[in-house]
């Protein structure tokens, strides 16, 4: 599919570098004696359809072109998103539309299909932290770096079981011998019996599990 000309996606945490990107758009097409009367900042989370499909149908003030920028797209209500993926199929030709995202989500339908019609920026995106990407520090024995992982977790609120279940799941997953698969589980059900007996604190019985588990050798075959 050919991106649109009119639709334009950043993506990311580099404000500086978006902010570049939207001031070459501006130069692009805006007037700059002119720039403030056709040049829309709107956000996500507070945006409303009756507004934005007001500024996506006025036309620019003596320019040909007018600029909508909607920030925290990410954020973007339900009934706005069904309407922003029925004009990107047919955007108006005198508006350029700008979706600023913090971070692309594989999950995130609405941004998938945005991106698909856009022409897409990608700058700095923070690395999205789960249990499968703790569960690749601990398989590449990485155990410091594993449990900064862990920690971070923890502070973003995730939930111990769900920390587990990740872990778990990926154990089940790598391609160990039955015999290393098996002390794995033994490990994640022991951890899951401590916590929930109360025996063990869960942010301690996690992070004795990450140090056993990383400090597992597969056995000779």
């Amino acid at each position: 599919m050919v991106a649109s000309k009119s639709l334009y996606l950043l993506i990311g945490q580099d404000n500086a570098a978006k902010d570049a990107m939207l001031e070459r758009i501006k130069q692009e097409f805006l007037p700059a004696n002119l720039e403030n009367f056709n040049f829309d900042t709107l956000y996500g989370r507070e945006l409303s359809l009756k507004v934005l499909q007001q500024r996506l149908l006025e036309l620019p003030i003596k320019a040909k072109k007018k600029v909508v920028v909607i920030k925290g797209a990410g954020q973007i209500k339900t009934e706005n998103k069904e309407f922003l993926l029925a004009y990107c199929r047919k955007p108006s030709p005198n508006i350029i539309l700008v979706l600023d995202a913090d971070r692309s989500d594989p999950r995130d339908e609405f941004i998938n299909n945005f991106a698909r019609h856009a022409q897409v920026s990608r700058f700095h995106e923070p690395v999205r932290l789960d249990a499968f990407m703790l569960s690749r520090q601990i398989a590449l024995k990485q155990t410091a770096e594993a449990l900064k992982i862990l920690h971070q977790l923890l502070e973003n609120g995730e939930k111990p079981e769900r920390i587990l279940g990740g872990l778990r799941y990926s154990c089940e997953k790598d391609s160990l011998n039955l015999q290393e698969t098996k002390r794995k589980i033994k490990a994640l059900i022991n951890c899951d019996i401590e916590i929930k007996t109360g025996r063990v604190k869960p942010d301690f019985a996690l992070e004795k599990l990450v140090v056993s588990l990383s400090g597992f050798r597969q056995a000779p075959r």
